[in-house]
């Protein structure tokens, strides 16, 4: 009797809302997962409208052209003869549910709602979604009618249930459930489940991989059994990045690794597994905890197996160490995760022009240590653009023959992309030093430079007609209130003057489109912080000189050699 299996998972690049775009993606990943033999694919979190479409949820037809995808999904030849696992919402006695649906060959075999909901940081699930709290409960769900077209069924089992195939068990989680203090997979493995899956959305943050490779391991290692992780990757049009990071593992092992970023849509991992290896490890590791007196799961069964008689000539999989980033994510915590930072943000920036209808980016240079870091981040994304044209990735080449509204552009090389798709200006004051002035001129190639003198001085002058009275700095015996005045000045004129010339300065080139504002992390209110994309974000001044360190030995920025931060 047959006892190994093939499974996949995936990254997928999917955008709220962009129903057909995600539906060409979820089919893709299929058929490149029965190409690699798998009998269960397992796809991200909501992945079939996207995960950020916020307060979109609401709208009924969000629901409605859900289910137009579900249905053109039940019908395509591709999705036949294999386990689907897709994400979408649904709404159930008038109650919103971010739900798993399992399908197989035009049937649909279960919906599984999330039990355990991402309300903290970035997430605001409870906002648009309930959780399901009947542990072990289900329910009948009536299908709409344009899905029972197709299935031929009236109802299908909904609630917190598993898929129990002629050969093994199933049971999924979703995204926070696999961080929660008591998730499910605990209570389905002392119940018999041996596969684990997690359709999810986790966004990137610095050292987070490692946590979550962490908490996958330590499941199947305290448990036993087979988990599939599946992320979302890309901006999602929302303001996070997310990294994408699939995998799989058995027993305390990793045994196949997904990229944590990429510039590939699609990405799919397989692997073929033993069933005997997760029972035998049970057997010796777990035996005396399987007795529970736990409610059994409720088990939805399907006359389908995910082995064959003839898989025992098949070779399974060998456990892997996990391939971390350069100084990334398994890095020290008092160390900056410099390549895990550098390409999330990279990635970050290369998908905004996608959805919002710019030519590039401006960047306020002043040759501190926050603009500079912006300045080597917007520089890193085109070495990673030109790296994918070059490998002949024609998806990446037409979004940048879009950005730069040129059809027949090909890169020559970062610099050289960089100079068409980035715009940098020094806004100097008689207040500026020399040192910044340098050092903004000598990292930016070409640089537009500003003087705001006049835009100050026409301010103050207003306020001096007005009050009667000219606020001086304190170097010029200035008092520290009117200091303070006068430096917020300077920086809220850069801002109004780094929109201006974001709309303008193409114009004024004789070229269409404006562009994206790059602020960074200054702490006044409406000052060049406020702007389109912060991409640095919270990163302490410690990790950024670290950063800019790294860059110099990178990419041979000699204009940031032997400088001393302050």
């Amino acid at each position: 009797m047959g006892r190994k299996v093939t499974l996949a998972t995936c990254s997928l690049n999917q955008w709220a809302l962009d129903f057909e775009g995600n539906l060409e993606r979820i089919l893709k990943s299929v058929e490149i997962a029965k190409t690699k033999g798998a009998k269960y694919r397992l796809g991200p979190e909501l992945e079939i409208c996207g995960y950020g479409c916020a307060d979109h949820y609401y709208e009924s037809d969000t629901l409605l052209h859900s289910f137009e995808v579900l249905r053109k999904l039940l019908e395509s030849p591709v999705t036949q003869d294999i386990i689907c696992d897709v994400g979408m919402p649904i709404m159930h006695h008038n109650v919103r549910y971010n739900c798993r649906v399992i399908f197989l060959n035009r049937k649909v075999l279960l919906i599984r709602p999330k039990m355990t909901l991402a309300n903290v940081g970035v997430h605001r699930e409870l906002r648009w979604f309930s959780p399901w709290n009947q542990t072990r409960q289900v329910e009948e769900y009536f299908l709409p009618r344009m899905i029972q077209e197709v299935t031929g069924q009236e109802t299908v089992p909904f609630g917190d249930c598993v898929l129990s195939t002629k050969d093994t068990c199933i049971g999924s989680e979703v995204c926070e459930e696999l961080w929660s203090p008591n998730s499910p997979h605990i209570n389905m493995s002392l119940d018999g489940v041996e596969i684990f899956t997690n359709g999810s959305a986790s966004h990137h943050e610095l050292r987070k991989a490692n946590q979550r490779v962490n908490l996958v391991t330590s499941a199947t290692t305290k448990c036993g059994g087979i988990y599939l992780y599946a992320n979302q990757r890309g901006c999602d049009g929302d303001r996070v990045y997310y990294d994408g990071c699939a995998m799989i593992g058995i027993n305390g092992d990793t045994v196949a690794q997904g990229a944590q970023f990429s510039l590939e849509d699609v990405e799919v991992i397989t692997a073929t597994l033993d069933l005997e290896d997760v029972r035998s490890y049970r057997g010796e590791e777990c035996h005396p905890h399987l007795a529970t007196g736990l409610k059994p799961c409720h088990r939805v069964k399907v006359d389908f197996s995910l082995s064959s008689s003839g898989d025992i000539f098949l070779p399974t999989h060998e456990p892997i160490d996990w391939s971390y980033h350069t100084d990334g994510s398994n890095a020290p915590l008092d160390k900056f995760p410099y390549e895990d930072n550098e390409v999330r943000t990279v990635l970050m920036l290369i998908n905004l022009p996608l959805v919002m209808p710019q030519a590039g980016f401006l960047l306020p240079l002043s040759g501190g240590v926050d603009s500079s870091s912006t300045a080597c981040i917007v520089y890193s994304m085109c070495v990673q653009i030109c790296r994918a044209v070059d490998v002949g990735n024609s998806q990446v080449l037409a979004d940048v023959r879009r950005v730069v509204g040129d059809e027949a552009y090909s890169p020559k090389d970062p610099k050289e992309l960089c100079g068409r798709i980035f715009t940098t200006c020094y806004m100097s004051s008689e207040n500026s030093s020399t040192d910044t002035r340098n050092r903004a001129q000598e990292l930016a190639s070409q640089i537009g430079s500003i003087n705001i003198d006049l835009a100050v001085k026409g301010i103050l002058g207003i306020f001096s007609a007005v009050t009667g009275m000219f606020p001086k700095f304190r170097v010029n015996g200035g008092s520290h209130r009117e200091n303070l005045a006068l430096q917020n000045v300077q920086a809220r004129v850069r801002m109004v003057l780094a929109y201006l010339f974001a709309q303008l300065c193409l114009w004024a080139r004789g070229k269409p489109g404006g562009l994206l504002v790059l602020g960074n992390a200054y702490y006044v209110n409406y000052d060049c912080s406020s702007a389109d994309i912060n991409p640095i974000g919270g990163v302490s001044k410690t990790d950024l000189k670290s950063f800019l360190s790294y860059c110099v030995d990178k990419y041979q920025l000699t204009a940031l050699r032997g400088r001393t931060w302050g």
